[in-house]
């Protein structure tokens, strides 16, 4: 692996902690901890990866990335690295097991989804992929301490294919949720979904963790102008907890 590959690697988990996505960050550290098995769904380019494996040493990191190029690529960097705690999946994730068409925008890999309508480019490419739902993947004694999941619209299945593992050990949940994705459905639905199993929500603005009760999408994801969802004023990022 070129030195230059695994640089970029940590300058891009360094933003991430530091900048970027600095309140999930330390919601996460807050919470876990040495021997704990946590789970990045739609790992990408690896951002939360060298974290968790820090955080999470003598335990397990299992990180998620259904583009085949991104996942060999970040698996090669996670061996350079030695970080044996880490193993990299090719796979998506959604409530169930098997495959699905990943709809990946030209230009703009990071947008990929297993929705065809969450693709807001007019050029993309479409790969089958192998998906797994969670329950299926961990054994009924894995016990998950912790969600990530950034997956372009498909939260709501993601967390249906894991609702034995939600059910029975609670993880923390990290995640990415706009309506822009999921229309015609909201980003409520998935809230209720989630507080029918006991979690309460809050959500990330402007740096802040806020009550959930204090979110209104019609504010807080206003889809006004070209580049709506890069606005300061943008929340997509809530953090679930079972009360």
């Amino acid at each position: 692996m070129p030195f230059a590959e695994i640089a970029r690697f940590l300058v891009r988990g360094l933003k991430a902690r530091f900048r970027d996505q600095k309140c999930e960050f330390d919601v996460i550290r807050r919470h876990v901890g040495p021997g704990d098995l946590v789970c990045d769904v739609g790992a990408n380019k690896g951002s939360f990866v060298w974290w968790l494996s820090r955080w999470c040493r003598d335990g397990r990191v299992i990180a998620f990335e259904p583009q085949p190029a991104f996942a060999a690529r970040l698996a090669a960097v996670c061996r350079s690295l030695k970080l044996e705690n880490v193993t990299v999946e090719a796979k998506a994730v959604h409530s169930r097991s098997g495959a699905q068409d990943l709809f990946v925008p030209a230009g703009h890999s990071p947008g990929a989804s297993l929705t065809q309508k969450a693709v807001e480019a007019t050029s993309f490419t479409t790969l089958s992929v192998p998906v797994v739902a969670l329950d299926d993947y961990f054994a009924e004694s894995d016990k998950v301490a912790l969600l990530k999941i950034d997956v372009e619209g498909a939260e709501l299945g993601v967390l249906q294919g894991a609702e034995r593992i939600l059910r029975q050990h609670a993880p923390l949940l990290v995640f990415e949720c706009e309506n822009r994705h999921l229309a015609p459905g909201h980003v409520g639905d998935v809230f209720a979904w989630l507080e029918t199993l006991g979690y309460r929500g809050s959500f990330i603005c402007r740096d802040q963790l806020l009550p959930l009760s204090e979110f209104d999408a019609d504010v807080h994801q206003r889809q006004h102008g070209e580049w709506f969802w890069k606005s300061r004023g943008y929340c997509n990022n809530f953090v679930f907890a079972v009360a």
